[in-house]
């Protein structure tokens, strides 16, 4: 895998360094990213540096993976829930806790793997480390996922998620009574100033992000929602949901204290519509909500 370089702007200036990486990629831990600068693979103007540095305005990080970097992506004999494949594309239901993609750090058992193993040929649009990967969903969220087996077909995906043609709805069950039925969140987010390791509502360094949102079942505590996206930021739904004062329940980072039984944030990515990229012909493909998920409303409708 090839070295991997930051050039430090004005607003990610003043972080330690360590911090800073861990933000570059999901299962990147703060252990890691230490152990990597004390075996020399991180440098900053190719100088070596302490996990505390504090990072300053033209700096250059560079990381050198060398433990990654001769360590082939390997198939992996991995269920797949597939929920629609030909020669073109493969749809899968990513089940909650999966990563998509290895990273350094963390090279098996992901959504990679076992594609490697399931299919012939994958895109190689996205490089070794991401093939056939069209878009992302977040670990801790379940559903539906697009991967591409040709390039012709994942530059065709990707040109519809530019073009805001490819439509996404995501089942979710968020903290208070939702009001209303309906409604429309018009937000920028970026990266949150007072931390790094999340992403937020703000107008510095952030990009224009619109959720629709429509009410499936109200409860006392609790509201069952439907979430439809315009854009495709950072944990866009988690950070739109907790702006209007209704977190998603377990989300570890953005939610309240835990009070539901479920592992990370109750958010499922039920139903897909696209256009197939070779035969031309409207997709809409829906995956059923996970058994933690359908767990919890099947609890909330008898507390409430």
């Amino acid at each position: 895998m090839k070295d991997l370089i930051w050039n430090i702007t004005e607003e990610e200036a003043g972080q330690r360094i360590d911090k800073f990486l861990t933000n570059q990629q999901e299962d990147w831990s703060r252990t890691i990213i230490q152990s990597w600068i004390k075996e020399k693979r991180i440098l900053v103007n190719d100088q070596m540096v302490k996990s505390n540095y504090i990072l300053q305005e033209t700096n250059t990080v560079t990381l050198t993976p060398e433990e990654e970097k001769n360590t082939e992506v390997k198939p992996e004999n991995i269920d797949l829930d597939i929920v629609y494949e030909d020669e073109d594309i493969i749809v899968v239901n990513k089940p909650r806790g999966m990563v998509i993609h290895p990273a350094p750090g963390h090279s098996s058992g992901t959504v990679v793997n076992a594609l490697l193993y399931h299919c012939e040929t994958l895109s190689n649009v996205n490089g070794e480390w991401r093939p056939g990967i069209v878009h992302r969903i977040d670990k801790d969220t379940s559903g539906l996922l697009i991967a591409a087996k040709n390039d012709t077909a994942h530059l065709h995906l990707s040109d519809q998620l530019q073009e805001k043609r490819v439509e996404r709805f995501y089942q979710a069950i968020v903290h208070g009574n939702i009001p209303h039925d309906t409604g429309t969140i018009e937000a920028p987010i970026g990266r949150d100033p007072k931390d790094r390791q999340k992403m937020a509502v703000t107008e510095k360094n952030a990009k224009d992000a619109v959720t629709h949102f429509s009410v499936l079942e109200h409860f006392d505590s609790f509201t069952y929602v439907e979430c439809k996206l315009d854009t495709g930021r950072t944990h866009q739904i988690r950070v739109h949901m907790k702006y209007i004062g209704h977190p998603l329940a377990g989300d570890p980072k953005y939610g309240r204290t835990k009070t539901l039984n479920i592992s990370g944030q109750a958010l499922h990515a039920g139903s897909l519509r696209f256009v197939h990229p070779t035969k031309e012909t409207p997709m809409e493909l829906k995956a059923s909500l996970p058994e933690d998920m359908t767990d919890l409303l099947d609890n909330l409708r008898k507390m409430y």
